[in-house]
């Protein structure tokens, strides 16, 4: 255990933790040269056409230092940078006993950089800076530095320089990593200790290792990504989950370098797998323990469920293909714990499931992926947050779906979740970044100069104006300069009310979404004018109207159809064209009072789509 050494990396997002991690693997010759490439542990597609890591991968790294002539473990676990994914991040942490803070020498420190450290330093992880991509032209090592300083109140010694492009300063950086980030230790001991049913327990046979992610396979069923932290694991050995109460017999356990390798067995303080087996979803539980039978240890370490921002529901092109769709939702769910569905039906879409996404990128890569890896054709509702509602009979409901958001008159007070948003920028596009907070209805509630010319702004805001293209604006409005993140702040009253929009005096229900009072008619605007756009036209005028609080506040009509019926008459009386432009009249009129438009799934899509 001594010669084990568990770290992650963790930074701002295009700060180059998976570049970095390339060299690590690349100078340890854990991969061979003819296999290598750029992101190297970044496996999905997306996350290689994107150029960012969203699954969090472990790796094992066999490294002869130089100062001691002795060969060590190193165990990286390359973790995510955008804010989407800060829940992979606080998982991988608890697996280990450092953690390299990465800052891009180009950039300074970013605000995802402050939440990423305020992770690692509430687990008490060893904190080692690095600055990277010290090779560019655009460098500034100097201003740098003393940020860092600043920041951690270290040394400036104490502050490591890479280049995760050219690998220069990575020898230096893997014995800095031997060398000051802790050896594993016996964990189990302290977990004993602080366990309420204490008593006399041989810890050298006592087993027990902390689940910190899992994957599905369909041949292998549920393979468990775990650090061991006491005892030996090995194939064939029964294992006990201690929250699931479930039991299972190891059918392999092994390492990441960084595709699965099979092992003999995984010992204290290493990281791995253990194949289970295990086919039914809702058994392996990231946070959870597996045990030996005749273990005590109670479950004490644990992780906080994570909590979805943004909900959207989620339905198929063709209803036939909805037990398709619960199938992919089920095995994506089974590697994306973050992930929370259930199932609704709607009169115009048919069935599907109201989903729970971290954020608006979350719900981007799960919706692609769907459609990639599972071949899905799908129809996404607008996203909507969590509404608490306050009833004028005192019932206190959390409204999850605009649908079911109550009619004007019949609730009291709403409340919806607001965030704490940092954003550092430079100076000179401080007024944009204002006038743009302004309109996010936002506040800035702190504001201190960062160095180098930058300001930190510490702001509150309501988390559905997030869904309002907000990342976008912030990125266009600063020329990509500014970078943000955000954390769950206090729940507070809200001015928000319910549009609905009607066809033919009907009301489509998916249409539906809670909006601003104060932006309610541009809205309104919006999604009439959309609408007039893409629905077909009919044999009769088509009415489209958009109700806030049982008011119409904007309409737009599509024409009828026209035909000229007297089109075959030649001559005669005026009479006989006036009787059949009378009588198609008549019946235009008739199916204007009774006729239906039929909303084909083809216009949800283009509406969702917008």
């Amino acid at each position: 255990m001594q010669n084990i050494r568990n770290f992650s990396i963790i930074a701002h997002i295009d700060h180059g933790k998976s570049t970095l991690a390339d060299r690590l693997l690349e100078f340890t010759h854990t991969v061979e040269s003819r296999k290598m490439k750029n992101q190297v542990l970044d496996s999905m597609d997306l996350e290689r056409e994107r150029g960012i890591t969203i699954k969090m991968t472990p790796v094992r790294m066999k490294y002869l230092s130089k100062a001691d002539g002795q060969n060590y473990i190193l165990n990286l676990i390359d973790t995510p940078g955008h804010i989407d994914f800060a829940y992979e991040v606080s998982r991988s942490l608890r697996a280990v006993e450092g953690a390299l803070l990465l800052i891009d020498a180009t950039q300074g420190i970013q605000a995802q950089t402050l939440t990423t450290l305020e992770m690692a330093k509430n687990l008490n992880l060893k904190i080692l800076p690095v600055i990277n991509k010290i090779d560019s032209p655009l460098a500034n090592i100097l201003e740098t530095t003393l940020e860092i300083i600043k920041l951690l109140k270290c040394a400036e010694s104490e502050i490591l320089s890479v280049s995760g492009k050219t690998g220069e300063g990575v020898e230096n950086l893997l014995e800095e990593i031997i060398q000051r980030i802790p050896a594993t230790k016996n964990n189990l001991i302290e977990l004993e200790n602080t366990n309420s049913h204490k008593n006399n327990v041989n810890h050298a046979n006592n087993f027990a290792a902390l689940i910190f992610d899992f994957e599905y396979s369909n041949h292998q069923g549920v393979i468990l990504y775990v650090r061991i932290l006491n005892g030996k694991i090995k194939r064939d050995d029964e294992i006990f989950f201690v929250q699931a109460k479930h039991r299972f017999l190891v059918r392999e356990v092994g390492t990441f370098n960084p595709e699965r390798v099979l092992n003999s067995e995984l010992q204290a303080g290493e990281i791995g797998y253990v194949v289970t087996g295990i086919k039914e979803p809702g058994i392996a539980k990231v946070g959870d323990m597996i045990v030996k039978n005749n273990s005590t240890l109670q479950n004490v370490i644990g992780y906080e469920e994570p909590v979805p921002l943004v909900f959207a529901s989620v339905y198929p092109e063709s209803q036939e293909e909805f037990e398709n769709l619960r199938a992919a939702l089920l095995k994506l769910r089974l590697s994306d714990s973050s992930l929370k569905l259930e199932e609704e039906a709607s009169g115009a879409l048919g069935r599907g499931f109201r989903c729970g996404f971290l954020g608006m990128l979350h719900l981007e890569i799960v919706t692609e992926r769907l459609s990639r890896e599972f071949q899905q054709e799908l129809i996404v509702t607008q996203p909507s947050i969590t509404y608490e509602v306050t009833l004028k009979n005192g019932e206190v409901n959390k409204i999850y779906t605009p649908i079911y958001f109550p009619d004007h008159g019949l609730y009291f007070a709403v409340r919806e979740p607001w965030i704490i948003l940092t954003i550092i920028t430079p100076q000179n596009y401080l007024s944009a970044i204002m006038q743009l907070l302004n309109n996010h209805e936002a506040t800035v509630f702190d504001m201190f100069d960062w160095g180098e010319d930058r300001i930190n702004l510490q702001i509150n805001m309501p988390l559905r104006e997030l869904m309002r293209n907000f990342f976008d604006e912030i990125k266009s409005v600063s020329s990509g300069y500014a970078s943000l993140s955000y954390k769950l702040g206090e729940m507070k009253a809200a001015q928000v009310t319910r549009l609905d929009i009607y066809v033919n005096e009907e009301r489509i229900a998916p249409f539906s979404r809670v909006v601003s009072e104060a932006r309610a008619e541009e809205e309104a605007n919006e999604a009439v004018d959309r609408l007039q756009e893409i629905l077909p036209a009919e044999l009769f005028r088509v009415k489209i109207q958009a109700y806030v609080k049982g008011k119409i506040i904007a309409s737009r009509s599509i024409a009828a159809m026209k035909k000229d019926v007297t089109g075959h008459l030649y001559g005669g009386d005026i009479t006989r064209k006036m009787k059949l432009r009378e009588k198609q009249n008549r019946g235009k009129k008739r199916m204007q009072k009774d006729g239906k438009v039929h909303l084909e799934h083809e216009t949800f899509l283009k509406f969702m789509k917008k």
